[in-house]
C-alpha cells in the first residue's frame, strides 16, 4: 500500500494480481506433491467479491480445476448466522460463488462447538421453519424481511443439491463428515465438471480455428484483389496523362499563325514537358 499509494481494497487487488502472475509456480508445487498427498487446501482471501469476481481469482480457480479435481468449501461462521437475515445473506453468497465457478461445493458450518448448526440444516430443509424464525426475529414486516422470504423460495433448488456439514476447527468435531462430503463432491467433479470443461475447451478450440480460417480467407481475397487494383491505378494514370498531352497541342493550334510559324518545335516540346510533369505528378500521388 505504501509502495504504490493504494488503499486497503486496492492493496488486496494488487496482491492478488501479482500472485496470479506467479500461480504457475504454485501449480508446479501442487503437481510435485500430489503423489504424496490426499488433499491440498488453498485458503482464499476472505473478501468474497475480491476473489470471486476478479480476473485474477478466475485464473487461480480455473488453473486448479483444469489440472486437478477441485471442490469449493464455503466456510460459515455459525454463531454469527443465527439471525435469519444473516443466514440468507450467507446462502446468497454461497450460491453466487458456486454458479460463478461452476464447481461442486460443500457448505461448512464452523464453530459448532460454540453453537450447533442444526438450526441452519433445518432452515435449509424446512421452508416453514425458516419463516417462523424470521417472524420471531422481527416484530414487523420490513423490506428486508420480505426480500428474505422471497429469496428462501428462490434458493429451494439450491438447498436440495448442496452439501453441508458442521465442523469445529478447535475440537475436530465433524471432520470425518467434511472429508466424506469432499469425496462425494469429487465424484460430482469427475461426472459433471470435467466433461463440461472438456466441452468448453473443444468449443474454444473450434472458435479459434474458425477465426483463423476467416482471417486466412480474408488474406487470400486481399492478395487476389491487389494486382487488379494496381492495374486499374496504372490505367487511370495513363488516361490522365494522355488527356493532358492532347490538351496541350490543341491549345497550341489555337494560337495565331505567326507564333506557330516562328517557333514550330516549341509546341511539341511544351506538350512533352507537360506530359512528363503530369506523369511525375501522378506517380508522386
Amino acid at each position: 500500500m505504501q509502495q504504490y499509494g493504494l488503499g486497503p481494497n486496492g492493496g488486496i487487488m494488487t496482491c492478488l494480481n501479482l500472485f496470479a502472475t506467479k500461480f504457475d509456480q504454485v501449480m508446479g508445487l501442487v503437481e510435485k506433491r500430489l503423489p504424496e498427498l490426499d488433499y491440498v487446501v488453498l485458503d482464499t482471501p476472505g473478501q468474497i467479491e475480491v476473489f470471486t469476481w476478479s480476473a485474477s481469482g478466475a485464473i487461480v480457480t480455473e488453473s486448479l480445476a483444469s489440472t486437478v479435481p477441485t471442490v469449493l468449501a464455503y466456510v460459515v461462521d455459525t454463531p454469527r448466522t443465527t439471525n435469519p437475515v444473516t443466514f440468507m445473506s450467507n446462502m446468497l453468497y454461497a450460491s453466487s460463488v458456486m454458479f460463478k465457478t461452476k464447481l461442486p461445493m460443500v457448505i461448512v458450518f464452523n464453530k459448532v462447538d460454540v453453537v450447533s448448526h442444526q438450526f441452519a440444516e433445518t432452515w435449509m430443509k424446512d421452508f416453514d421453519a425458516f419463516h417462523e424464525a424470521l417472524d420471531e426475529a422481527s416484530s414487523e414486516e420490513t423490506y428486508i424481511e420480505g426480500l428474505t422470504r422471497s429469496m428462501a423460495l428462490v434458493l429451494d433448488q439450491f438447498y436440495s443439491t448442496i452439501r453441508s456439514v458442521g465442523v469445529s476447527a478447535a475440537t475436530g468435531v465433524g471432520m470425518d463428515d467434511f472429508f466424506q462430503a469432499v469425496n462425494d463432491a469429487r465424484t460430482e467433479y469427475d461426472e459433471t465438471y470435467r466433461p463440461e470443461m472438456e466441452r468448453r475447451k473443444e468449443g474454444a478450440r473450434a472458435a479459434e480455428l474458425a477465426r483463423r480460417q476467416r482471417a486466412l480467407a480474408k488474406l487470400k481475397r486481399d492478395m487476389k484483389l491487389a494486382p487488379d487494383a494496381q492495374h486499374e491505378s496504372a490505367v487511370s494514370q495513363a488516361q490522365e496523362s494522355a488527356a493532358q498531352s492532347v490538351a496541350a497541342p490543341a491549345a497550341t493550334a489555337a494560337a495565331p499563325p505567326a507564333a506557330t510559324a516562328a517557333a514550330p518545335p516549341a509546341a511539341p516540346q511544351a506538350a512533352t514537358t507537360t506530359s512528363t510533369a503530369s506523369v511525375e505528378s501522378d506517380q508522386a500521388k
